[in-house]
């Protein structure tokens, strides 16, 4: 029988903070019982997988060796837009002329994730 993934950890400083980016970015609520200060905290996605923030001593220091890849329902530019203005920063602009490609961006902490084109925009570049 194969295995199914419970949780992505996101190893991080400051784990409330940073959850609470994640839960906007998501539109996934934060748990009541999880608060500031918290070592551990995280959310559940749509399919029952865990998103978990988790305190480190160590900062990040390279660039991510996994990352997560949003597809968002509004076009990819107007999704960029509004992860900047939640704290995120623009990494790498990997989109062309043609509405192909996509965003690096990378979270409060210095995480990198991809926005990817809505579905509605890869059908109409199909």
């Amino acid at each position: 029988m194969p295995s199914s993934v419970l949780n992505v950890s996101v190893d991080c400083a400051d784990p409330y903070p940073l959850c609470e980016f994640w839960s906007r970015v998501t539109g996934k609520p934060v748990p009541d019982t999880d608060r500031p200060g918290d070592d551990e905290v995280g959310f559940e996605l749509t399919d029952g997988t865990t998103l978990l923030f988790q305190r480190v001593p160590e900062p990040k220091t390279v660039k991510n060796r996994l990352h997560l890849c949003l597809r968002p329902d509004i076009p990819r530019d107007e999704e960029v837009a509004r992860l900047l203005g939640l704290g995120a920063t623009l990494v790498n602009d990997l989109r062309n002329p043609d509405g192909t490609g996509w965003a690096v961006l990378a979270d409060p902490e210095g995480n990198e994730f991809c926005v990817l084109r809505s579905a509605a925009e890869r059908a109409a570049t199909t």
